[in-house]
């Protein structure tokens, strides 16, 4: 197995990342003595919550609805009333056994219960695993946008067992490799042709390419993290096509896109700006289609999207500062930079290119 420590402004947490990270036997030394909560879904559940549970006997488990629909303030209610009900205290451990929406909802109510007590991430989706999980970003939707409730709070470990990938299905498995790109396309031109060399074997959900997949994708977003941890600069490259997901996702009710679906859709869309702000070369939008479709992920915007509709989303965006449109783009393969639109024209414009 894999390890990669992340520091942050109150400590450090390991991840952990390979076959058999939910059994790490270092981390779940730290759940042995405490009262632990299991948050997972009805999905996650029936796969992996008893083998989770087998080294934690006396923990306490609660199963919650699965989907982005069920990522409010009323879910996170219920986390809290059986906190309540099973006598959580200060000392008490909340683990997110799931894919992002368990993990952000999991780490926003450790953040507020008691004015904030430990939480472990144990992410079950590709997506989670490279991207979600990391970080300290927790919260909810709310129905005017994504993740406008939230707070920054750390995990004391994550445990990315790349074993749990082999129940995912199809769609979920190929959505987590939008976020795995989007590392690369920031950060990495040399992952980025690795991956497009490596797609077969990937799709065939290979052990040891696949564990190399998620730590390269972890490597790039701990560095990032680290340098910037509440996200007042370079944390920010991290959106890049998130701005247009997030918009594309709320127009959508969270309904008809998962999340990685809507990234890549994202990561089109600020391809094609980039090529108009930045003179990118047209040929990375070229391999980008290519890398996209091979991972059996969409690569344009929907003819039955409204252009305006996604830009009255897109105000409401966390990155939405000052009447800016604040916009992560491409100046090359590898190579990102943070760039503030007063004016949408060139948005819309590349909207209407898509």
């Amino acid at each position: 197995m894999k390890r990669i420590e992340v520091a942050h402004a109150l400590g450090r947490y390991e991840i952990v990342i390979g076959p058999g990270a939910s059994r790490d036997t270092a981390a779940l030394e730290l759940l042995r003595s405490r009262p632990v909560l299991i948050v997972t879904d009805e999905r996650v559940a029936g796969h992996w919550l008893d083998a989770f549970r087998v080294p934690l006997p006396k923990a306490h488990a609660l199963i919650l609805p699965a989907g982005e629909a069920f990522k409010t303030l009323n879910t996170v209610s219920i986390i809290w009333s059986k906190l309540a009900e099973i006598g959580a205290g200060r000392d008490a451990v909340l683990v997110a056994l799931g894919g992002g929406v368990i993990g952000d909802m999991t780490g926003f109510a450790a953040a507020c219960w008691m004015r904030g007590v430990d939480f472990m991430q144990v992410p079950t989706t590709l997506l989670s695993q490279v991207d979600a999980s990391i970080g300290g970003k927790t919260g909810v939707d709310l129905p005017e946008g994504k993740n406008l409730v939230g707070a920054f709070h750390q995990p004391i470990a994550v445990l990315a067992d790349t074993d749990m990938l082999a129940t995912l299905p199809a769609r979920e498995y190929s959505a987590g490799f939008a976020e795995i790109v989007k590392a690369a396309l920031l950060a990495d031109a040399a992952f980025f042709g690795w991956l497009e060399t490596n797609t077969r074997a990937l799709n065939d959900r290979s052990p040891e390419l696949l564990a190399q997949a998620v730590q390269r994708s972890c490597e790039i977003k701990a560095a990032i993290v680290m340098a910037d941890e509440r996200e007042r600069g370079q944390r920010a490259l991290l959106n890049l096509g998130h701005t247009f997901a997030h918009a594309l996702e709320s127009v959508t009710r969270y309904e008809r896109f998962l999340h990685g679906e809507a990234v890549a859709i994202g990561l089109m869309l600020a391809t094609a700006l980039s090529e108009q702000h930045f003179g990118l070369d047209d040929k990375l939008r070229t391999r980008l289609v290519s890398l996209l479709d091979a991972f059996g992920l969409p690569m344009a915007l929907p003819a039955d999207i409204d252009p305006e509709a996604l830009l009255d989303a897109m105000r409401l965006d966390k990155k939405h500062v000052s009447a800016h449109w604040r916009l992560v783009l491409l100046e090359s393969a590898g190579k990102a930079a943070i760039v503030e639109f007063p004016d949408p024209a060139p948005v819309r414009a590349a909207l209407a290119r898509a």
